[in-house]
């Protein structure tokens, strides 16, 4: 113990690093109690333990590097979580947004500066576009609340590229003129290194992270991977002359598609970010705060009121402004509010570059700052002020808002509410993950129920060996769903026929929704799904996904959907639809949709949200199936509503669907959709006696004819009886 170093301020790493932890995992369950918000709670915690502090810790290289690591992860998470859809859709609003924002902020910072503070013109300026600049320190809020795709962040963060990229040229003239490096030149090289950073980030990265993903599956690979990523835009970022920042929520809109938002690569991005870099940079912009510092002259005080209460209202004139414009709730103004309103990051960068440029010096030989020790001072103040009054202001619109939706969602479902249960049969261990996967995207994101996970073994077998087998099974299946923070019920059945066992567990535990897999070497002959799908869907009047995943959901372009004429009419189009949507919003994939006129007219009216992006395509006959073969991409993935024998929508060419599939369409993953339908005397899940016999008849083409005569004089002599 003698030899361990354990003066103030702490130079071991490994008792750094766990104080760090210690207070990241403490620090908001003691401070909540005091109704302080969990962000404010690591920024008092730094301020605590920094050398302004106790001393118990310097803003050392790491501190640094975990917190450039964190507020580069949160533009991310932004950029990433954001409905591309939307994004384009509000894209000009979002354009006019961050414009008049950044104009109202920068105007009145150069005005405060000049005529309040008494500053010269430069310095003015540096000023204004502190006030211009803001950090999405609220971000993480939104986005543990699942709000992230509403209209009002949408335009905020879309605004706020805008905003900071603006800022962030001010900033970059400013230093040139001061450095006397203004010249053609310079704007030159900034066009051109933003064009083609901006080309190779939204362009190249998507090409590249597809193949990586289609390629790579281990879980840490792709991590690192996604972050490397993240990494490379902020460098190329630096490299075209703008922030890091900017480079990671451009990565984020890149890998958008690619990391849907119920995937498990998702959660772990999500979770290493909430858990680490995000409070190490917060713990890191506490550090700076130096109370003592506030009180050493009248000056210090000044500059932080003076600035804090001019951009705070600045922001808030932006907010007001955007809810008149586009008709936003108060909620919906507090939330952007909260996101626009704190300085952190680029706040932070702008003084101190200012503090660094030395205009002159007095005849005292001291030097003359463009930014001097009291706004260095002021500054830190106004960056706690601001983060606290965001984080308070926008959590309460946040809360509001999800609150809201919630409701809706409630009253928009009203009595049709059912307990949702995904059942997955399970046989091959390779395809495990995958149909996991697809039981987590079609799942609806707040339904209470659960996933099920079914291994029905054989009981001649063995139980030892076939309990190790289930076993290796389950346990790959709820590993796969515990990542994606979903609760898998393992289920093992002990029967000779695998379609009974599987018929029994829908009956017992009220299964709704039906997922079988195929390998992706085996086509729809092969094994469980060849002679016994019949069986299953003949048993089993449920929702069933027929799924051979070829590659990662995740790296779905397109999502070619073929419905059948008459399809809307079924009890079941509502179910599935549902499911389909989910995959849609999940995966963000483009739809193209096959279908006739009259199905194509139901859907746009029923359905106007998922269609209005939807490729619409008339699909008059089966004959013509094979239209989509020729139309179908290596990337898309094909979903074919199909239907039993002598139902509404059923068309005879379906009996041929394995052998299209099998011909046609190798390259592809696939999904068929057999929907609820109607229940006839023919395909109710429990044989009557007649049905059992005339199943047994039927395998022998010998008695076939016979027993068909048999069957008819005898229903027609049933139907006789009172």
């Amino acid at each position: 113990m003698s030899l361990i170093d354990i003066s103030l301020p702490l130079k071991n790493p490994v008792l750094q690093f766990s104080l760090i932890l210690f207070i990241i995992l403490f620090a908001p369950a003691l401070l909540n109690r005091l109704k302080i918000p969990t962000l404010i709670s690591f920024i008092i915690a730094g301020a605590v333990i920094g050398p302004h502090g106790f001393n118990l810790m310097l803003r050392d290289s790491s501190i640094i590097l975990f917190g450039t690591v964190g507020v580069l992860y949160i533009m991310f998470l932004a950029g990433l979580e954001i409905d591309v859809e939307d994004f384009r859709k509000n894209s000009r609003n979002s354009i006019l947004f961050g414009l008049y924002t950044f104009l109202i902020s920068i105007v009145l910072g150069i005005l405060v500066g000049k005529f309040i503070l008494v500053f010269s013109w430069p310095s003015s300026i540096l000023i204004g576009s502190i006030f211009a600049s803001h950090t999405l320190i609220v971000y993480p809020i939104v986005s543990k609340l699942g709000i992230s795709k509403n209209k009002a962040v949408n335009i905020a963060i879309g605004g706020t590229i805008i905003t900071d990229i603006l800022a962030l040229l001010v900033l970059a003239v400013v230093v040139g003129m001061t450095s006397g490096e203004l010249m053609t030149g310079f704007w030159i090289r900034i066009v051109i290194g933003v064009t083609i950073f901006s080309l190779v980030v939204l362009l190249l990265f998507p090409m590249i992270a597809r193949w990586f993903f289609k390629r790579f599956d281990d879980s840490v690979q792709q991590y690192l991977f996604v972050l490397a990523l993240v990494f490379l835009g902020g460098f190329l970022a630096e490299a075209a002359g703008v922030e890091a920042i900017i480079g990671a929520f451009l990565s984020g809109l890149a890998l958008n598609r690619l990391i849907p938002r119920t995937s498990p690569l998702m959660n772990r991005v999500k979770f290493v970010g909430n858990a680490l870099f995000i409070p190490f940079f917060l713990i890191g912009v506490g550090m700076l705060i130096d109370i003592r510092a506030f009180f050493k002259d009248y000056e210090t005080i000044k500059v932080a009121a003076v600035i804090t209460i001019a951009a705070t209202a600045a922001k808030y004139l932006s907010a007001w402004i955007t809810q008149k414009l586009f008709g936003f709730s108060l909620d919906q103004r507090r939330l952007i509010f909260g996101l626009i309103s704190a300085h952190a990051a680029l706040a932070l960068a702008t003084v101190l570059i200012g503090f660094n440029i030395i205009t002159g010096y007095t005849l005292k030989g001291d030097p003359v700052r463009l930014l001097d020790e009291s706004v260095l001072n002021g500054t830190i103040l106004f960056i706690l002020i601001t983060c606290t009054l965001a984080t308070v202001v926008g959590q309460k619109g946040a809360q509001n808002i999800a609150l809201a939706d919630t409701i809706e969602e409630v009253a928009e479902s009203g009595t049709q509410v059912t307990e949702e249960r995904i059942l997955i049969p399970m046989k091959n261990i390779s395809t495990v993950d995958e149909l996991v996967d697809l039981s987590v995207t079609v799942k609806s994101h707040k339904a209470l129920n659960g996933i099920y996970a079914l291994h029905v073994a054989d009981n001649t077998m063995a139980d030892d060996v076939a309990e190790k087998y289930a076993g290796k099974l389950l346990e790959k299946a709820a590993v796969a769903a515990s990542s994606t923070d979903c609760e898998l019920n393992p289920l093992i059945r002990y029967d000779s026929d695998v379609v009974n066992g599987i018929a029994c567990v829908i009956r017992e535990q009220k299964i709704t929704d039906l997922i079988l897999g195929l390998h992706h070497k085996s086509s729809l002959k092969d094994g469980l799904l060849g002679s016994s799908l019949g069986n299953i869907l003949g048993r089993c009047n449920i929702t069933t996904f027929i799924y051979k995943p070829v590659q990662p959901l995740a790296t779905i372009r397109r999502t070619i959907l073929v419905i059948p004429s008459c399809a809307e009419n079924e009890i079941g189009f509502v179910l599935w639809m549902q499911k389909l949507t989910n995959i849609i919003s999940n995966t963000g994939s483009k739809l193209v949709v096959y279908a006739t006129k009259q199905t194509i007219t139901h859907l746009k009216e029923v359905y106007s949200i998922t269609m209005s992006n939807a490729e619409i395509r008339v699909f008059k006959d089966w004959d013509d199936f094979l239209i989509v073969s020729r139309e179908i991409k290596n990337d898309d993935n094909l979903i074919v509503v199909m239907s039993r024998k002598n139902h509404l929508s059923y068309h005879s060419k379906m009996a041929k669907m394995p052998i299209y599939l099998s011909r046609y369409f190798q390259k592809n993953s696939f999904i068929l959709i057999y929907p609820v339908q109607v229940i006839t005397e023919d395909d109710t899940c429990e044989d009557t006696p007649v049905q059992t016999i005339k199943k047994t008849f039927l395998k022998f083409d010998v008695f076939s004819n016979f027993f068909e005569k048999i069957h008819r004089k005898t229903k027609s002599e049933f139907k006789k009886q009172p």
